[in-house]
């Protein structure tokens, strides 16, 4: 095993706010619990029977461990290389033409059979989504990490709770409260519009998908979107993260108020644009007077305090990262990463504090954080510490270089890049 791949495992044992897990104790694929598991998902998707999508949600799964290796599969995997993402993330991936939901085990509920099924279907939802027409890419979502877009959309969360738990006149005035909280945070980010619709369609419909399917009532199915909504405002950030429970809160409320919306639903739809049109709601006329009925003066208070820590925190990681001496590398493949307590820098992208990725030029790890272009394409750390060989190393992370890659000198004095050839 090499270092890389031990050291991984702080990678996949982390809490994943996504789904809702809890990482029990590392070990490798335990094969009959395996099974067990792969019983529960046939189970669930059998009984959803193509209901939501017009598709069955069964399929090849597999469970992995990057530590030791082992996996354990619902049917017979492919012969030759597996793909380099088991083990390292809950996603979709293609193995010997097929496509596979894939689990690190360590992120399996083994205590909580609900999300354990949340889990299971939401990455079989991400393995049809393709062929839905609806797996689409957007850009990011930083405003969600500022005073203004944290504060708008938690009151969107809170009308939103408030509509799951009413019905009648009740329900539709929560909704629009909720559609107005809504559009006061896009009319004040309205480039970022885009960004929010396609990840609640990428994500917020699989997670939908997998509260609606793990559950065996609507009723059930409503409390665990509470849960969810009550959990998210929890959490250190927003910006990965809001889709999940505002996907599930609006597929919900569609599912009362718009029924067979989701054989309807495209990539370019929007979840609050279809909910009016069902309805006929219109967001409510004095945002601020709705704002008060949600607690907003208590809830603003607490964000400007945090906003203020907010600066003096990214005052100092763009000190870290875009002001001092850096190492920029190219992008890599199958990124492993925590969101938990990212946090944007405007103008450059976000810092991940625990991160993992390799590409052609070798492998990248940290646990200290590196900062991801906001288009993705490079990752940035301090300057290192130490070159040996082909391993480059400085606080709290560590690359290991291909042959053929080096670190060569940057545009200012300090600075490194990554790239093919000697310097």
């Amino acid at each position: 095993m090499n270092r890389a791949v031990a050291r991984s495992l702080s990678l996949a044992v982390l809490l994943n706010f996504s789904m809702g897990l809890v990482a029990p104790i590392v070990g490798q694929v335990d094969s009959t619990l395996a099974h067990t598991y792969f019983r529960e998902a046939a189970t669930l998707c059998e009984r959803e029977g193509g209901h939501l999508w017009g598709v069955s949600l069964c399929g090849p799964m597999v469970f992995a461990d990057a530590a030791t290796g082992t996996i354990a599969a619902n049917r017979r995997t492919p012969d030759g290389p597996r793909p380099r993402t088991l083990g390292f993330a809950n996603t979709a991936v293609e193995w010997g033409g097929v496509r596979w939901a894939t689990y690190i085990w360590q992120l399996v509920p083994a205590d909580d059979p609900h999300k354990r099924g949340r889990l299971m279907i939401h990455e079989l939802f991400h393995r049809v989504q393709d062929q839905l027409g609806l797996m689409v890419l957007g850009g990011s979502n930083d405003h969600l990490d500022t005073l203004e877009g944290r504060y708008w959309l938690q009151l969107e969360w809170r009308a939103l709770a408030a509509s799951l738990r009413h019905s009648g006149s009740e329900r539709a005035a929560a909704l629009r409260d909720a559609l107005a909280f809504r559009a006061t945070r896009r009319d004040t980010f309205p480039t970022t519009s885009p960004n929010e619709r396609v990840d609640e369609i990428r994500e917020g419909l699989a997670q939908y998908t997998g509260t609606s399917v793990a559950v065996s009532s609507h009723d059930e199915a409503v409390a665990s979107a509470l849960a969810q909504l009550a959990d998210a405002s929890e959490q250190q950030t927003f910006v990965r993260t809001f889709a999940y429970p505002s996907g599930v809160a609006y597929g919900l409320l569609l599912d009362d108020l718009a029924p067979g919306w989701t054989r309807r639903v495209t990539a370019e739809s929007d979840l609050g644009d279809i909910l009016m049109t069902a309805t006929g709601l219109q967001p409510a006329g004095d945002v601020m007077a709705a704002a008060a009925r949600y607690g907003a003066v208590e809830l603003r208070a607490t964000e400007e305090e945090r906003e203020q820590l907010r600066l003096i925190r990214v005052a100092e990681l763009r000190r870290r990262f875009v002001e001092g001496p850096v190492l920029v590398l190219p992008r890599g493949r199958g990124a492993t990463l925590v969101t938990t307590g990212a946090t944007p820098i405007p103008g450059h992208g976000t810092v991940f504090f625990t991160y993992r990725v390799s590409g052609e030029w070798g492998s990248f790890e940290t646990d200290t954080g590196v900062l991801v272009s906001q288009d993705g394409q490079t990752l940035t750390v301090p300057a290192p510490t130490t070159v040996t060989g082909n391993t480059i190393t400085g606080e709290g992370w560590t690359i290991a270089l291909e042959e053929g890659w080096s670190a060569h000198p940057g545009p200012r004095p300090g600075d490194y890049r990554v790239m093919r050839g000697q310097p």
